[in-house]
This record gives structure tokens, C-alpha cells and sequence, in this order.
């Protein structure tokens, strides 16, 4: 008799015991409880397995772990998903952060905060609140100061395994008095990173942005933001540009990645934002519902382009630009290179080397600003695993060195890593593995502009805290 049968054939014999009402689930748990420890272990390892799995076994799930939740399959991975990233980490070594404050942890001298990360990675790994103790395990001490009065952060690593991510509480933000955030409220003010070095902080636009500029200087806000999928963004996720409009007061809203199709434009351009009437889209018509890029203006442009003049790669939807009296505006959504590098030497040979040109052809007449996702991580202080990730997609040596090629070494500028050489700043973070929970991000979005108005930028900045998408929008102020 197979093993189902047998089952099956137990489960009918309960069924008919007057003093045993239990369904079909716990009684096959009850026979074998280690299967079902095994099974919840799985899910741990790979939480995207909770996409396939029906209500019903969502709600014996979260049964079984403990987790109080109601509603739909949506409502219920929710749940799980939070609560898997409160115990474990998945595939890419999501961390587990305990509630801590800066006050909490002792310290060798006034100004020095001591934290002391101990990684357990081969269940998980843990940011501990205890003092730091003698261990027998070899440990690693790593200093870091910040541009400020220069207070010493010390990190310990207590290595449990080979592999190891660093989270640094920084001094700059215990000076802001903003603690290590651990409630998941700030995730980006903790360093995270896996390979970082002893001068880098973590990004905090609280207290790294410059002060408002005067009222009479003459100045251009343009915000940048990849939305992937504009009618999901303002439909599903709880979202209005509108609310993005009346926190930011942008002048201009370059987006990428809108998957809308040409017969969706006049639609949105009606409803998606008022006072902004010059509006410009441009939609990917050899795949449907991918790609698109636009460019949302209060000021009238003197000109507008769509893509590079290049059939071969303006069929995507990836290139808006716009000429305004000072400068030319480019908002871009670059081809990722794809699963197995399949867009790689396309890429690389190609789409960049045009782009490039491209920006130097505008730029004989007046100064350009690029922005957008450049799908490109450029240094390692831009990815949380630079090692894990060196043939991924974004990170590979071919795309970075293109990056510099097609880009910085034509003069034009990256102008967040102009303004913060030294801090890590992420715009990118994977949905799966509650990545912006713990800050395993990549900087994959830019404003690079031409050399010639460098230091007309007043502020380079990401708004990590708007998480609507799976990236953040960027800023850019300009002075005129």
C-alpha cells in the first residue's frame, strides 16, 4: 500500500472516531510532525515559495508559525513574508535586526559607539544588543568616521561561518539622534554591505542634505523615478504622483519603466497630475506593456526627441529628451543585460556606446543632463554584495567598464557620488527577500550631467523613503 494510501485510509478511520474531529491537515501533522518542521524550514530558505501555495495552506502556514493574519493570499504572504524577515534570511542573506539604541551599547570613550554583529549565518544572522565580550572566535574590528567632529564607530565581526555582512551603526547618525532604526523605519541609515571600507557611512538625506537654497536664487527641481508599471503604481499600490508633487514640489518628473501602451497615454496625462501641462511619453510598440519612459514639465520645452535616431533601439520606448534654454534633458530606461546575460554584448557594444555619442552630439550646442535607471551598479560601494554578484546582471566588469567609457570618462558627471564620495546609497531594492527591510540595495539610478554645470548642482539626493516602487525617485537641484 503506497504511503498516500495509507493516508487517505487513516484519515477516513478518524473520521469516523466520535472522540477525534480533526481534519485531514493535523491528523497528517500529528503522524509526522518532523515533515511538516521540514517544510516550514524550505519556506524559510525561499520565501518566494509562498507565491504558489493556495489560501488554504497559507492559513495552516501561518498556523503553524504562529502568525495572526487574516484576508486574502495577498494579505496572508504579507504577513508571512514580514514575519520570515523578522527570523531568518533568505537566498541573498537577509539580516535579522533586534531593537537597539545607541544608548543602550557601552563605550570605550566619549563620542565611540560599540556595536558588536554577530553572524550566525547558517540559520540567520543577528545584530546583537549585548556589550561586546572575550570570545574565543577571532574577531574583526573595523573604524569608520564621518565628515563631522570625526566620532569613532567601532564594529566588531564575530565570524561564525565564511561568509559575512557588515551592518555599521555610523556616528553621523548618532549625532542626529536617529539610533540604528532598527524598527525597519529608516532601514538605509544602517550601512549594509559585505565588503565595506573603514571611511564608508550610510545614507541619511535627514542630515546630509544641504540647506534650502534663498528664495531669490533662480534654481530647477527634477525628480527621477523608475515606477515599474505606472497603471500598477497608482491602481494597486496605494499611491499618488500627486502626493509625491505636493511633498517635492518638482518642477520635473521624469519617469521610466511606465509599461504603459500608446492607447493609455491621453488617459493618464489627464488624470496623473494638475499644473503640470507639458507632458511627453514615449512607449516600447515591439513588446507591449514593457519598458516606456515620459517627462512631466511645468516649463514648456523648446524642443522635444523621442529616442536616439537609431531604429534599431528606439523601438523600447527608452529615451525622452527635452531642450530647455540652459540645458538638454534626458530621461533613460538602459536595456538590462537579462537573465543569462542575454542583452550583455548588446549592451555593451551598442546601446551605450550610442547613448554616449549620442550625449556629445547635444552636447556641442549646450550642456545635458542624463537621468534615469542606467541598470548599473557602477563600484563596488554601490551593491550590497559585490562579490556575489559579479556576473549579475548590473554589476558585471563589461557593464561597469562600458559605464565609465560611454559616460564618466566623456566628462559628464555623477553627480550623487560627487556630492557623497564616501556614503552608501542605494536606489534599488529586490522585492523578493524583503530587501529594502535590511537594505540590500543597488545605486542603479543617476543624474549625470556635463562637466560644464557641475557646480551649478545644488543637491543630488534619494528619497529612500518613498517605497511604492522597487526603486526610489531621485533629485536633482539645479541653479540657473
Amino acid at each position: 500500500m503506497s504511503e498516500r494510501t495509507r493516508i487517505t485510509y487513516s484519515r477516513r478511520a478518524v473520521s469516523k472516531n466520535s472522540e477525534i474531529k480533526k481534519d485531514e491537515q493535523t491528523v497528517i501533522e500529528k503522524e509526522d510532525d518532523t515533515e511538516s518542521t521540514l517544510e516550514i524550514e524550505r519556506i524559510r530558505g525561499d520565501p518566494s515559495m509562498l507565491q504558489s501555495m493556495t489560501v488554504k495552506e497559507l492559513k495552516e502556514l501561518t498556523r503553524r508559525m504562529g502568525v495572526a493574519a487574516r484576508g486574502n493570499k495577498k494579505d496572508l504572504v504579507s504577513a508571512l513574508m514580514e514575519s520570515l524577515g523578522e527570523e531568518v534570511i533568505g537566498k541573498e542573506g537577509a539580516s535579522t535586526i533586534e531593537q537597539i539604541g545607541l544608548s543602550e551599547v557601552p563605550s570605550k570613550r566619549k563620542g565611540a559607539a560599540s556595536v558588536v554583529v554577530e553572524q550566525k549565518l547558517e540559520t540567520s544572522e543577528v545584530i546583537s544588543a549585548t556589550p561586546s565580550k572575550r570570545s574565543r572566535t577571532k574577531q574583526k574590528s573595523i573604524k569608520g568616521t564621518t565628515p563631522e567632529e570625526n566620532p569613532v564607530t567601532t564594529v566588531k565581526i564575530n565570524k561564525t561561518s565564511h561568509k559575512k555582512e557588515t551592518v555599521v551603526a555610523n556616528g553621523a547618525i548618532a549625532k542626529a539622534g536617529l539610533g540604528l532604526n532598527v524598527d525597519g523605519a529608516e532601514p538605509w541609515t544602517v550601512l549594509v554591505h559585505k565588503k565595506p571600507q573603514a571611511e564608508w557611512i550610510p545614507y541619511n538625506p535627514k542630515v546630509m542634505r544641504p540647506p534650502p537654497l534663498s528664495k531669490d536664487t533662480r534654481a530647477l527641481k527634477i525628480l527621477s523615478w523608475n515606477v515599474n508599471g505606472l497603471k500598477a503604481l497608482v491602481k494597486n499600490r496605494g499611491f499618488s504622483v500627486h502626493e509625491l508633487a505636493q511633498r517635492e514640489d518638482f518642477d520635473v518628473l521624469c519617469l521610466q519603466e511606465t509599461k504603459i501602451q500608446e492607447k493609455d497615454v491621453d488617459v493618464i496625462k489627464e488624470s496623473l497630475l494638475e499644473g503640470y501641462t507639458n507632458s511627453f511619453w514615449t512607449c516600447s510598440v515591439s513588446k507591449l506593456g514593457y519598458s516606456g519612459t515620459a517627462i512631466i514639465s511645468r516649463v514648456k520645452p523648446l524642443s522635444i526627441k523621442y529616442g536616439l535616431g537609431v531604429p534599431d533601439h528606439d523601438t523600447e520606448g527608452r529615451i525622452v529628451t527635452v531642450e530647455f534654454d540652459d540645458f538638454y534633458l534626458l530621461t533613460a530606461y538602459v536595456p538590462n543585460s537579462g537573465d543569462g546575460l542575454k542583452r550583455l554584448t548588446y549592451r555593451v557594444t551598442e546601446w551605450d556606446p550610442c547613448l554616449g555619442n549620442y550625449m556629445k552630439e547635444l552636447e556641442k550646442s549646450k550642456p545635458v543632463i542624463l537621468t534615469g535607471d542606467l541598470n548599473c551598479a557602477h563600484q563596488e560601494i554601490d551593491i550590497h554584495d559585490p562579490a556575489g554578484n559579479s556576473r549579475s546582471a548590473g554589476f558585471t566588469k563589461e557593464e561597469r567598464k562600458s559605464f565609465e567609457t560611454n559616460f564618466l570618462s566623456k566628462g559628464f558627471v555623477d553627480t550623487f557620488r560627487k556630492q557623497h564620495p564616501d556614503v552608501v546609497g542605494y536606489s534599488y531594492w529586490g522585492y523578493r527577500h524583503n530587501c529594502r527591510k535590511t537594505n540590500r540595495g543597488w545605486r542603479l539610478d543617476y543624474f549625470l550631467v556635463s562637466e560644464s554645470i557641475a557646480e551649478r548642482v545644488h543637491d543630488s539626493y534619494i528619497l529612500p523613503d518613498v517605497s511604492a516602487s522597487d526603486h526610489s525617485p531621485l533629485g536633482l537641484i539645479l541653479k540657473l
